[in-house]
């Protein structure tokens, strides 16, 4: 047993971190213009504006819910003076509506995917396993947010938590995590099956985020003035239409200025 916990706890970890970064790197080499989801929002439309942005805003407050409870000691919070009564409420109540979202929104998309058979024909095999995996880990996060507090006194800041960070250290702490419940067990492994699984998914596609859009410039927009396109006035395509092909009067040359005879120009003809 002792080498079954080291394998799953202190060797699985590590392989599926590096599935995740190798992955990446052959994808991006191989694949570059692979990283896309594979939108399917021309087959449907109105599921897909409701069931993406819950799952994707639900997506992200677990993601920060997690940062939070698995990166943060409790003896920090008891150093802000955050008893633990207070953050095990704070926690339940954000984690349920994060869980609740995330879970809703990837039960609606997959009763598109199901539903809608042009959407389930662009199915590939990767969404066949992904799927699956996305929809019970979601499903055993939300169990271990909202079940287990009610049910155990067990207190994963002092347990998953510190086997979590003790995989920077390079020296993962077995015990904590052999010692924890077996529903959070499950949801670990599921968690690392995910993330060995991400770089050869549609879930590639969230290293892609245009994050450079919060830090770009502003698109700066002017009003078009009375003479915008210099003296010859404007090309035909930027005519209005009822205008185009008759030309100006300086194109009729109707303005055109006649010059002088002996002012050094050439004699206009007759």
């Amino acid at each position: 047993m002792d080498h079954l916990h080291t394998t799953l706890w202190g060797v699985l970890p590590y392989l599926a971190l590096t599935s995740l970064v190798v992955g990446t790197a052959w994808r991006y080499r191989y694949d570059r213009f692979g990283f896309t989801t594979r939108s399917s929002q021309l087959h449907e439309n109105r599921l897909l504006r409701i069931g993406s942005p819950l799952f994707h805003f639900g997506l992200l407050l677990i993601l920060m819910g997690h940062v939070v409870g698995l990166l943060v000691p409790e003896s920090f919070t008891e150093r802000l003076r955050v008893t633990e009564g207070q953050y095990s409420a704070g926690a339940l109540v954000a984690g349920s509506i994060a869980g609740l979202m995330g879970t809703c929104g990837l039960g609606i998309l997959l009763w598109r995917r199901l539903r809608i058979k042009a959407v389930r024909r662009a199915s590939s095999r990767s969404d066949r396993v992904l799927y699956p995996v996305l929809l019970a880990t979601l499903v055993a996060g939300l169990m271990n947010t909202m079940v287990t507090p009610a049910t155990s006194d067990y207190d994963y800041r002092l347990g998953v938590s510190v086997w979590f960070r003790s995989l920077f250290t390079l020296d993962p702490d077995v015990s904590h995590m052999s010692d924890a419940p077996l529903q959070f067990q499950v949801h670990t492994l599921l968690a690392m099956a995910l993330f060995a699984l991400w770089p050869f998914s549609r879930l590639v596609h969230a290293f892609t985020a245009p994050v450079g859009y919060l830090v770009r410039p502003y698109v700066v927009y002017r009003a078009r003035n009375a003479r915008p396109h210099g003296p010859y006035g404007p090309r035909d395509g930027y005519r209005p239409r009822a205008d185009r092909g008759r030309g100006n009067a300086r194109d009729r040359g109707a303005e055109r200025p006649v010059p002088l005879e002996g002012a050094g120009g050439p004699t206009p003809r007759r």
